[in-house]
């Protein structure tokens, strides 16, 4: 089994340029495996370890759902408290106050409104714009004028943000006394043992053993880079490696307990996983729903997988358990590339014994990467090229002065005969790509085209 997810994992890291990436599964309270793939730092040759910090991206929201927990059992909150109870909150969509449990199910009616998108950007240098967010009085001045781009009263619909997280790390400030970093740090981070996990540029940089964070460029450069220190919180500011991540995952197959130690009542950690609302599009095995700081996909090979990603550009992350099986994984890169969630997924399919090329990227990847490549018409008179991306196939016709691009939309993979369509002024094009022995034939319009080599 660790053979054939090694080979998965190190052909997506070279495909798109993933330095490097760090996985543990977890089985009970025990580590069943745990392996490093590439470099934590490409120009000095370091190889990563599973020791490796990464930034742990929006899997933090999890650590800041704990906390809120922790403090509704401790009596200092509740759940149906209107988050300006607590902190000061100025939009109130369509009038009505918003919640913590709308801001921990994303369930505030309130649309993305892209700060932390615009943080990460803005610190990494990937966009020119600068958001100066370092505190979270600068974000409640930035969205004060956020009620006209509300369209849904809270509970209506599921929209994830980024902001109701940041909101809730300042509840977590006000009901406990502490910071939020101190608060998650002295009751769930130590605790647990994870005494490497880390939100602060200097505890981090004076690791030892830290990745360095790349923005990967559309060519397929590797540029370092930074994390964008100060500008996130509760939201998805913390920096971990597997070992300690296992450690957090096992407390919840756990029932709230990790090596006798208990950080949430098993009552607790049931609410943080039931499902609360459900996601406006399905995942790779059915719907999925949102619960606290965790998602739920209740159709995962006939169990239930609570799972989150993050990603902070530079690095990404994925988290996922399987309670009724008591297993778990988690990964890490420095770097955005191949989904983790799909190769998350990938391994949990092996943890349960099933098979992963069952999922729809698993499909649509081998259906379509075989359709990919150079095209030519009778005698090399015209050339295409057909490239994968994503869950997409884009057909390219170039010349020296012209581009023509055009999406490739899937209607039939099933037999020899795999039907897409084009869109062209609004009109629904048939395109049709034939597979057989001697090669495979491509039907575009007016054109029948040959392929002639792999290369894209």
């Amino acid at each position: 089994m660790f053979s054939r997810f090694e080979e998965f994992v190190q052909e997506k890291l070279s495909e798109t340029k993933l330095p490097s990436m760090t996985v543990a599964f977890v089985k009970g309270d025990e580590i069943t495996y745990a392996r490093a793939f590439g470099y934590k730092d490409v120009k000095q040759g370091l190889p990563a370890t599973t020791h490796t910090l990464y930034g742990i991206g929006s899997v933090t929201k999890s650590f800041t759902a704990l906390a809120i927990m922790q403090l509704v059992e401790q009596g200092k909150l509740k759940l149906e408290d209107a988050v300006d109870v607590h902190v000061p909150f100025p939009v109130r969509p369509q009038g009505e106050r918003v919640t913590i449990l709308h801001l921990l199910t994303h369930s505030s009616g309130i649309p993305a409104l892209a700060y932390a998108e615009a943080v990460i950007r803005g610190r990494t240098g990937a966009q020119d714009n600068w958001l100066p967010i370092a505190s979270y009085e600068d974000l409640v001045t930035f969205m004060q004028e956020a009620n006209d781009w509300t369209l849904f009263k809270p509970g209506e619909r599921w929209f994830y943000l980024n902001e109701g997280y940041a909101a809730l790390g300042a509840v977590v400030e006000k009901c406990s006394g502490q910071t939020y970093e101190d608060y998650v740090r002295d009751h769930i981070l130590l605790p647990l043992g994870m005494e490497r996990s880390f939100f602060g540029k200097a505890a981090v940089e004076g690791d030892g053993d830290a990745a360095v964070p790349y923005v990967i460029t559309r060519s397929g450069e590797q540029m370092p880079s930074t994390y964008p220190y100060g500008g996130l919180t509760a939201d998805g500011a913390l920096i971990s490696h597997v070992h300690d991540l296992a450690r957090y995952v096992s407390m919840y197959l756990g029932g709230g307990v990790y090596r006798g130690k208990r950080v949430l009542s098993q009552a607790g950690v049931a609410k943080m996983q039931k499902a609360r609302i459900a996601l406006p599009y399905e995942g790779q095995s059915g719907p999925r729903h949102y619960a606290l700081g965790l998602f739920n996909t209740p159709s995962f090979f006939g169990r239930t997988m609570i799972d989150h990603g993050g990603s902070v550009l530079v690095a990404t992350a994925f988290m996922g358990f399987v309670p009724a099986a008591n297993v778990g994984v988690v990964m890490l890169a420095n770097g955005s590339g191949y989904p983790l969630s799909q190769l998350g997924q990938h391994a949990l399919a092996l943890l349960l014994d099933e098979d992963p090329e069952q999922f729809r990227f698993a499909v649509l990847e081998r259906e379509l990467g075989a359709l990919a490549g150079t095209y030519e018409t009778y005698k090399g008179t015209m050339r295409a090229v057909v490239k994968l991306a994503g869950s997409l196939l884009m057909l390219e016709i170039k010349d020296k002065h012209n581009d023509l691009v055009v999406p490739l939309l899937v209607e039939d993979l099933t037999g020899e005969r795999k039907v897409f369509y084009a869109l062209n002024a609004g009109v629904k094009v048939p395109v049709l790509f034939v597979v057989g022995q001697s090669g495979v034939e491509l039907i575009y319009e007016r054109y029948l085209l040959r392929k002639t080599s792999k290369t894209v």
